[in-house]
């Protein structure tokens, strides 16, 4: 089977939707994301760079613990990473804005 390709974030979100599909694993992305977002303003504001290595580790660690035990799949991260990084945030703004639910319905 040949593996898609994604010629935009517009068409690679829908896809990285049905990788998460799992509320603990929506929970998980969340939290990462919103801590990376604090790890970021609080080593802006302090000039401190220490705070930037922890970004990936944070952000990757929830994401992962996610994908890995509750969704049973790999993270998009792997194959896209630019589109997964970019989707991240805005899965992040439509859990925040209410766009998206934490729980998805099953079909």
């Amino acid at each position: 089977m040949e593996e898609k390709k994604f010629k935009s974030l517009k068409e690679f979100y829908p896809y990285y939707l049905t990788e998460h599909k799992n509320t603990t694993s929506r929970i998980l992305h969340f939290i990462g994301t919103g801590l990376v977002v604090l790890i970021f303003l609080t080593g802006f504001l302090f000039h401190n760079w220490h705070f930037f290595l922890a970004m990936p580790i944070v952000g990757y660690g929830f994401a992962w613990v996610g994908h890995y035990f509750f969704e049973k799949n790999k993270p998009a991260t792997f194959k896209y990473p630019g589109y997964s990084f970019a989707s991240d945030f805005i899965l992040f703004y439509d859990l925040l804005t209410g766009k998206q639910p934490f729980s998805v319905k099953k079909a």
